[in-house]
């Protein structure tokens, strides 16, 4: 039985967070899926993404106002970092749509993010589970084989750009939309890697 009692409130906050995420790169394959109002959109992406800024400091403020936390402090603080720079991914590859006025986007982008997506969902699932810690290493293994599933689609992308677009400068614009979508799938990665070291610390 514990003395003191472990603020809980955290895993409220990471949920809340993991879904704001989801709805970040949902509305991200929704973009690159339908190519239009595309200003307009990454806009509300803008919205989310500073939300995401907003939700990542209250869970830092709490962090140092808390005596006893539910896992290791600094777990809590990667975790909050991790998830953040998902969002900031999400967000990035957006930016360059509008920053390269990219007229349209190739079909691997929107192949990526749907990968992105289902890393979220998978991130949102695993978050919730993290209390009492069921399943949450398999959800692990799954993000993982989703990142490297978009590196054999961003491999294979890049090769087609490559031998395919003649304008070098359309061909940098679009390298980098693909090596950010690709580094939020790494993102998710890093993310689900400190949930399983909270995970095995527990164990």
């Amino acid at each position: 039985m514990r003395l003191v009692p472990r603020d809980t409130k955290f895993f409220d906050m990471f949920a809340e967070m993991a879904g704001n995420i989801t709805e970040g790169a949902k509305l991200l394959k929704e973009i690159l899926s339908d190519y239009q109002n595309v200003e307009a959109r990454v806009q509300q992406l803008k919205d989310l993404e500073h939300k995401g800024d907003e939700m990542t400091h209250a869970i830092l403020v709490k962090l140092n106002s808390t005596f006893i936390t539910p896992f290791d402090r600094e777990d809590i603080h990667a975790l909050a970092s991790a998830m953040d720079d998902v969002m900031d991914f999400i967000y990035a590859a957006g930016e360059r749509l509008v920053m390269f006025k990219i007229s349209a986007a190739p079909a691997a982008a929107a192949e990526l993010a749907g990968v992105i997506l289902k890393q979220t969902e998978q991130l949102a699932k695993a978050v919730g589970l993290l209390e009492k810690q069921d399943n949450v290493l398999d959800i692990c293994v799954e993000i993982n084989r989703l990142e490297n599933e978009a590196d054999r689609i961003a491999r294979g992308a890049l090769a087609a750009l490559f031998e395919r677009e003649k304008d070098a400068i359309a061909l940098i614009k679009l390298k980098e939309l693909l090596e950010v979508l690709e580094t939020a799938t790494d993102k998710a990665e890093d993310a689900a890697n400190v949930l399983e070291t909270v995970v095995l610390k527990s164990a």
